[in-house]
């Protein structure tokens, strides 16, 4: 896991002379090194002939920031809320940082994410003009090639998740480091070409970060550190909830096409959002695999919709439930709901042979129920979010190449392979799911808001729903 030791301003070094007591030779070799180190970071880490940089043997990471100007220059592709915070919180981060590059496929969105951010961090610092977006501000769904012909060193992915795969292969085929966001597909093949992807950033040297951040929460990690040190024993059953009101689709403004108004409400349309089990749920479903160390090996269940609740949900179920099954026959029992009224809950919790833990809260019980142990770390809103950019820009500039894509892929097809359970009816396993074919969209024949949406309505306006029983997921 990327470390969390603070950043410090590197100071001048013998081997770096500064000021105005410097020779014309030595000003010129520094200028050098810092042109050179520029040229290493914007080709996302590679190492240059000979395996060395100015003829020193440095680690691909290392070479990354050793030179001259540390500014790390960003490249936002998807401006909602979620890219928005994510680029705050990374420029809140130590360390000189820039937004170089901005992409969203509505102007709407890109304004008011320049605003919030510009609000923000767009006074000049000590590394020069923070929000550098002048004429690099774009706008279209072909809009994010523009960000990775930029300058941006580490590009932000937060567009809705179905193009997550298509954006993360091309950053990476651009040599740029990668944060973003979960879940990082909506179908299998999505999962496969991620997985792909990442072995090339793997060779380049390029870091990945995801955007469960649980990860980075010291409450979390120190909860689960406990348990796989034997804190309950043996892992028996898990449960795990992401239970809530959600939300309903708004009406068509007038004259949008029917693929701008799938776009502007993502989370009812599973080719691009994945049903709230993969776009939500698929936090708590990661934790449960991070502590078991593993994913599920199949699962089954069930979902749909309340036939008395408001039927235009788009394309997606208001509850899903699944049995998830993991080795030695540990049962995770998996709950997510978009019903209004109900109990609602977000969080985690596992059963052990001596006891039993409510991970989220961090608060472990013995068999009796009596707390034995209590996170003293104080948790709050995008705290997590927070600490997770914080690791990430702290690892780069020491040398690090964090990479998150793997468990990424994992914990998202874990949350699709539940869906296929609730969608189909039938028991799916883990490899058959990995494998399945069914593509919900080719997004990259997508280049325009008048193209032809993957999802159409029916007679009725709204839009056909899987039926248990009926419908075909592999």
């Amino acid at each position: 896991m990327p470390s969390r030791s603070p950043v410090r301003p590197e100071s001048a070094s013998p081997q770096q002379p500064t000021g105005d007591s410097v020779s014309g030779s030595e000003r010129s070799a520094v200028l050098n090194q810092r042109a050179n180190r520029r040229k290493f970071i914007q080709s996302g880490g590679i190492m240059l002939a000979g395996g060395s940089v100015l003829g020193t043997n440095l680690s691909v990471a290392q070479g990354a920031h050793v030179y001259g100007d540390d500014t790390l220059k960003i490249g936002l592709i998807g401006c909602g809320s979620r890219g928005t915070n994510a680029v705050i919180q990374a420029m809140n981060t130590d360390g000189a940082t820039r937004l170089v590059a901005m992409a969203d496929a509505f102007e709407n969105n890109l304004q008011s994410a320049y605003r919030a951010i510009k609000s923000k961090h767009g006074n000049s610092g000590p590394d020069g003009k923070r929000v550098d977006v002048d004429g690099a501000r774009f706008v279209g769904l072909d809009a994010w090639k523009h960000v990775l012909q930029s300058d941006a060193d580490i590009v932000f992915l937060t567009t809705p998740p179905g193009f997550r795969p298509l954006h993360f292969e091309k950053a990476i085929e651009a040599g740029k480091h990668v944060f973003m966001e979960k879940p990082v597909a909506t179908d299998a093949p999505g999962i496969r070409r991620v997985l792909a992807a990442n072995e090339i950033a793997k060779q380049k040297g390029l870091a990945v970060a995801v955007g469960l951040q649980r990860h980075h929460e010291s409450r979390y990690r120190e909860c689960v550190q406990r348990l796989q040190e034997g804190a309950i024993g043996d892992p028996i059953f898990a449960r795990a909830y992401w239970n809530g009101a959600g939300s309903k689709l708004r009406p068509k403004r007038p004259n949008a096409s029917e693929l701008e108004y799938q776009l502007r409400q993502w989370q009812h349309f599973n080719w691009i959002g994945g049903d709230h089990i993969a776009e939500q749920h698929v936090h708590n479903l990661d934790v449960i695999n991070w502590v078991l160390g593993q994913h599920p090996v199949s699962a089954q269940g069930q979902g749909g919709r309340d036939p008395q609740s408001d039927q235009t949900l788009g394309e997606t179920f208001d509850h899903h439930m699944v049995e998830f099954t993991y080795a030695k026959d540990v049962r995770l029992l998996s709950q997510c709901r978009h019903v209004r009224g109900c109990w609602n809950s977000v969080s985690e919790h596992i059963h052990g042979t001596q006891g039993s833990c409510d991970i989220s809260a961090a608060i472990i019980r013995d068999t009796n129920g009596k707390v034995v142990w209590q996170s003293a770390q104080q948790t709050s809103k995008d705290k997590g979010c927070q600490q997770a950019q914080n690791d990430l820009f702290a690892s780069l500039r020491k040398g690090e190449i964090p990479n998150e894509a793997e468990y990424g892929a994992t914990s998202t097809m874990t949350a699709i392979m539940g869906r296929m359970a609730s969608y189909s009816g039938k028991i799916v396993r883990w490899n058959e799911a990995l494998q399945s074919d069914q593509l919900l969209a080719n997004v990259d024949a997508l280049h325009s808001l008048k193209d032809f949406a993957p999802v159409q309505p029916l007679a009725d306006g709204n839009y056909a729903v899987a039926i248990p029983g009926q419908t075909k997921v592999l």
